[in-house]
């Protein structure tokens, strides 16, 4: 049976990091492996397509000559046969020849879609040659042969897992292949992406698609940790996660993991294991359909949050009046994060803006709205079971100190969610890791 490694863009990000790389991946064993562009490739490619996309054609010029001079130094350094360093810089030719081909033609948003894949295309490349050089037997598997999203942009399952099977059973004596992250083709067969973050979710709609043994999610981060170690001192990667959990903790800032990848792996059972291509003999984290106690797992925390109050002496509360509201932000396809109710009012928060105005403007047609930005929600993820006390007394003891907007609870056994102003996200984070981590695992 078949494993899926998914490898970020720190562990192709350098000739020495890909020759480390071969050390992971070079066991024997069958597996795909699925790579993400050379760190800050995609940052690069998306500033070159907004400097053509505001005709600064000269300005794009500009960093497609640095990126390019970037990926000549990791190809010196990389190869050291010379058929290979030849055969490498027809790649980058080729690759850096097709950018330069926007600042000379009209410019438009498909292009840009078909500029951001270059990172990927790019770094499988550059990673198979390598293979090839110190004859490590692979196959180059394109992604856009088999990753496709459907009309609403999400993955055509279906598709993905006939094209996949069609494309390995091409080389039924192999066993290792490499392929792309992020990038598919759309309905119209142009090239699209999974939007970023997307080649864990690459690596995990393969892993379901193949019924693979094990998806395997390697960063520069040893698992998912207990809280944001960027912001919090002494934290510990969590050994077991379950899928409700762990999806609970992507979703809610936990940046190691994206939080659409969760789904497919648990629709198939298959097991996601995070690991560190730094530290390769860390136990990591091990998400499963397992339920691994009643305790408190982790904390994580989401920015960005928009808060808006609705009140409505008439309607508040009355048959039809959520439905008028949740029916405004579907059309606008905002999705909401937490909900509380009060024989007064209703609170709700968003994430995404972009539609803000209009859904203001529709809710003013029957209430009166209050909105709050600057917030953020902080998530206490664990098996919370109905039964089970002590809970909301220590979450609410270790923020005695800490000023509450909302709080929501019950909609999930997994999650205890409240809202802060940002400014206090980093005293709420320390407050939760004293309070829950001593106290009540």
């Amino acid at each position: 049976m078949m494993r899926v490694l998914k490898f970020g863009g720190t562990s192709v990000g350098s000739a020495a990091r890909m020759q480390e790389l071969v050390h992971l991946i070079n066991d024997g064993s069958p597996k795909i492996v699925v790579l993400s562009a050379m760190s800050g490739t995609t940052n690069s490619l998306v500033e070159i397509a907004e400097k053509l996309n505001a005709k600064e054609n000269e300005k794009a010029m500009l960093l497609i000559g640095a990126l390019e001079k970037k990926y000549w130094e990791v190809i010196k350094q990389l190869y050291k046969k010379k058929l290979t360093l030849n055969k490498s810089k027809e790649l980058l030719d080729s690759h850096f020849g097709y950018l330069r081909t926007f600042a000379m033609d009209l410019f438009t948003i498909s292009e840009e879609r078909a500029i951001l894949a270059q990172g990927e295309l790019l770094s499988t490349s550059l990673f198979h040659y390598y293979l090839e050089e110190i004859e490590i037997d692979s196959i180059l598997l394109p992604a856009l042969n088999f990753m496709r999203i459907d009309e609403n942009e999400e993955p055509d399952l279906k598709y993905i897992e006939k094209n996949i099977k069609q494309e390995l059973s091409k080389h039924p004596n192999k066993s290792l292949f490499i392929t792309q992250g992020y990038i598919c083709r759309n309905t119209f067969g142009e090239i699209d992406n999974l939007k970023r973050g997307g080649s864990d979710y690459t690596a995990t709609i393969i892993g379901a698609s193949i019924q693979a043994t094990e998806i395997q999610i390697w960063t520069d981060i040893d698992g998912m940790h207990n809280n944001d170690p960027r912001i919090v001192d002494n934290t510990f990667p969590i050994a077991e996660l379950s899928f409700e959990e762990a999806a609970e903790l992507a979703y809610f800032g936990a940046k190691i993991l994206h939080p659409t990848c969760i789904l497919p792996a648990q629709m198939h059972n298959i097991p996601v294991r995070l690991l560190n291509t730094m530290q390769p003999n860390a136990k990591g984290t091990v998400i499963t359909s397992k339920i691994s106690g009643e305790n408190i797992k982790a904390v994580a925390a989401k920015d960005g949050i928009t808060a808006i109050k609705i009140k409505s002496g008439r309607m508040l509360l009355a048959y039809g009046f959520l439905r008028s509201v949740f029916e405004i932000f579907e059309r606008y396809k905002t999705p909401i994060d937490m909900i509380t109710t009060s024989e007064v009012a209703v609170s709700l928060t968003i994430d995404n803006t972009i539609n803000l105005e209009f859904i203001k403007n529709e809710l003013k047609e029957f209430c009166t709205i209050e909105v709050e930005t600057g917030l953020t929600i902080v998530c206490i993820v664990g098996n919370f079971t109905a039964e089970k006390q002590g809970y909301a007394l220590c979450i609410f003891e270790a923020l005695k100190n800490i000023p509450i907007r909302m709080i929501s609870y019950g909609g999930s056994e997994n999650n205890v969610s409240i809202l802060v102003d940002s400014k206090l996200k980093k005293d709420t984070l320390i407050a939760l890791n004293k309070g829950l981590f001593r106290a009540c695992i």
